[in-house]
């Protein structure tokens, strides 16, 4: 069984250049490859990608259909989604392995902030329980490649909450998986934002796609509310 370990990414020469010496110290290297699927980087994103053992493709900007056109490339058995600005457990390669071996066709971990902020680790404990809204692309998301399949991927209307609606889909049919580890998250909208902000924010989006407003008006609201890198 081989991992395809997919990172969609837009302007994210910072965090990517992190993310992969990261996964350059994973030790299982027959067992996985990696996509950088990028969505129009105007920054040293693909002079940093090409710097590691990576394949590179060009796609119309948007999370979702960088995903999906990734996985077009991608070679595994399991598709593991990565957000450029976290960092997955050393292990993972092993926790998905186990994990879809012993059934699990999608999940991924906790997460904690890189930050120090007592606030931070609040909304981090929340992580552990299984509920929809304390799931997110920021965790990363392992599925299985025939279950993918079945869930027709991601849904591209969604320009925003993408990750929620493939969670909730799949939830519909399978367990969640949530390991009992965490991945590294960047605070960096907390550095930029007022958390009560943010919070506020977050909890509006989730909302408006848990009674079914159109992704388009999500994502306008959401970036018109909070300053983004």
């Amino acid at each position: 069984m081989k991992i395809s370990i997919i990172i969609p990414t837009c302007n994210e020469e910072f965090c990517l250049e992190k993310l992969l010496n990261h996964l350059s110290e994973l030790k299982e290297k027959e067992l996985y490859e990696i996509i950088v699927s990028d969505g129009g980087s105007i920054d040293a994103t693909k002079s940093i990608a090409e710097q590691f053992d990576v394949k590179w493709i060009e796609s119309e900007k948007g999370r979702a259909k960088q995903m999906n056109n990734a996985v077009r490339i991608a070679e595994g058995d399991v598709y593991y989604f990565i957000h450029a600005d976290s960092q997955p457990p050393l292990t993972c390669i092993q926790d998905i392995l186990k994990a879809t071996q012993e059934g699990s066709s999608i999940g991924g971990y906790r997460f904690r902030f890189n930050a120090n902020d007592i606030r931070l680790k609040i909304n981090s404990f929340f992580t552990r329980f299984d509920l929809l809204m304390m799931r997110g692309g920021d965790q990363t998301i392992f599925i299985k490649k025939d279950f993918f399949e079945e869930l027709d991927g991601f849904d591209e209307q969604f320009v925003i909450m993408e990750d929620f609606d493939l969670i909730r889909r799949a939830r519909k049919k399978t367990k969640y998986k949530i390991f009992r580890k965490s991945v590294l998250v960047s605070a960096r909208k907390y550095d930029q934002n007022a958390y009560l902000k943010v919070q506020c924010a977050n909890l509006y989006a989730f909302l408006q796609f848990y009674f079914g407003v159109n992704p388009h008006r999500i994502k306008q609201a959401y970036y018109k509310h909070l300053k983004q890198n």
